[in-house]
Order: structure tokens, then sequence, then C-alpha cells
């Protein structure tokens, strides 16, 4: 017997519909250290997609016609949050079918004030300024969204529970392997001075005990006045700083421009693994190159 069309077409919006609420989650994480992960704790039930490839900027990053595709079918989305991801606001806010999740309000993700440019010896930034958004260079923070991102994937899907509380634990397992690793590493570096380019190694400083001196820029994207390059100048002629670090996702003039006829050396951090391949092990391996890096630039010329 043949069904009415009005039947038919009801039956088949049902089946549609199970499907849908049965099927897999689409999820997309916002930069590669959050990417890691969620690849982490997904491995096994599938593949993350991952919004910023290579070494753009996490701060001025521009939407191209294939991210919108990527937001468009996503339906989980793993990002720091606001204070990061700017260029997301208005595009998440038309997703009706997505859970978007911001990791820096997850329960036991401990925040910092941003600081400003320039040398950070006044004291002066005040604690209610805006949040540094840089919440992955915290490995104890990283185990707090590691929580989260299984907590959420289990809810999105269920079938995956056990599986997702396994990877769970075992990443969280590799976060503390790799902050006490660090932290032996770093140990005899705590009072050694140096510049960043940017301030986005607040909670990895925090974290080790680390003694940054300050910072050439806010933001990447901000111009550095006369004024401040002659001050930073100055602190590295007089032998308050060992070390300056650029980032590879810049030019680097100005820091070339800083220790030029100084004897200060010079180093490369990234905060985001622009040249590490995206993956599971990608956050471990960003963090001990920043050992690495912040070990080599500031060990004793004599050693």
């Amino acid at each position: 017997m043949r069904l009415a069309f009005p039947t038919a077409l009801s039956m088949l919006i049902t089946v549609l519909l199970w499907a849908q609420a049965n099927a897999a989650p689409v999820v997309l994480a916002t930069i590669k250290p959050v990417h890691s992960l969620v690849a982490a704790v997904m491995e096994g039930a599938g593949t993350p997609e991952l919004l910023i490839r290579g070494a753009q900027s996490e701060h001025s990053y521009a939407l191209k016609p294939s991210d919108a595709e990527k937001i468009a079918r996503a339906t989980l989305v793993f990002e720091i949050g606001p204070d990061l991801e700017t260029y997301l606001a208005r595009p998440l806010a038309t997703l009706t079918h997505a859970e978007i999740v911001a990791l820096e309000r997850a329960p036991g993700v401990h925040l910092l004030p941003a600081r400003r440019g320039g040398l950070w010896e006044d004291g002066s930034d005040p604690d209610d300024g805006p949040t540094d958004p840089h919440i992955w260079l915290d490995p104890e923070n990283a185990i707090a969204m590691t929580k989260k991102i299984a907590a959420a994937l289990a809810v999105a899907d269920p079938e995956h529970g056990r599986l997702f509380a396994s990877n769970r634990d075992r990443t969280i397992r590799m976060l503390t392997e790799t902050e006490a690793a660090l932290s032996a590493e770093l140990a005899p570096f705590k009072k050694r001075h140096y510049l960043v380019f940017h301030d986005a190694y607040h909670y990895f400083e925090n974290r080790f005990g680390l003694a940054a001196a300050g910072a050439v820029t806010v933001a990447p994207d901000r111009p550095v006045g006369p004024r401040r390059i002659e001050r930073l100048r100055g602190a590295i002629l007089a032998g308050q700083i060992e070390c300056v670090f650029r980032e590879p996702q810049f030019s680097p003039r100005l820091i070339d421009t800083l220790v030029e006829g100084t004897g200060a050396r010079t180093g490369v951090l990234y905060p985001l693994g622009a040249a590490l391949a995206p993956g599971p092990a990608l956050y471990a391996e960003l963090m001990r190159k920043l050992g690495t890096s912040l070990r080599i630039c500031l060990k004793d010329k004599n050693r």
C-alpha cells in the first residue's frame, strides 16, 4: 500500500532528524594548542577540525571563506573565548545548531591579567585590567581545559563517553609529566632576565617562576614607539636583559634593532606552535620547545 505524501514526508523528516541527532559531532578547535588537547581526548572516536593553521597570529586573524564553511559545519566548537578569538564573536553568534565551549571559563582555569608593553619593573599593571587569554601555556590550566573538553564531548557523543574519559586521564598524566619535566629543566634559570616580543607567556612564567622583564609590544599588530625602544635598549645596554625573544611569524627587524651592538642574545618563542604538525602530540612538543628555547638563550656564555 502506498503512503500518502504528507505521511511519507513526515517519516522522512523523522528519519533525518534521528540521523542528525545520532550522528557523531563535527568538532572544530580554533587554535593548535586547543586542537591538540581536543584531538588527544577524541583519539579513537574521530578527529577535530582546526581553524587557524600555519603561522597566522591568534590576535589579528582574518577569516577566509573556507573558515566560514568549517564554522557552518561544526556542531561543537572549542575556543579560548572572546578575550582571544575576537574575530569569531559575530560568526559564532549566528550559529543555532552548535555548542560553543569557551575554555577560559572552564572550572579550574586560573586567569591572569594582561600586562602593558615595555619593562614591568614598576609593577604598575592593574589587577582588574583585561584578561590575558594565553591560558594554555600553564599546564595546570591545560588539565582543567582537558576535563572540560572531555565533559563536553561526552554530552555531544555519549556513545564514546567511556573512551573520552580514558583519553582524558591519559592526557592529564601527560600534562603532569610535562609540567614536572619543565620545572626541573627551568629551575636554574628562574632569576635570569629576558624580554619577550609580546606578552603571551605570562602563564608559562607564572607556573615555572621565570623572570621575564618586559614585552616589546602589547600586541603584535600595534606599533612600538621610539621612547619604548630607547628604554628597552637602555636596559639591554645596562646588562639588565640577557636575551630578547622574537616570534617567527613577525619580522625580526625590531628585535635586531634592540640588540644591535649590545651583546644580548636572541631566541625564538612562539605560543601557538606555528611550525608544529597539528595533532595530539603538539601540546607537549610546544611546551618542550618553549623550555628548550629559554634554556639555550639564557645559559651562561661560558657553558
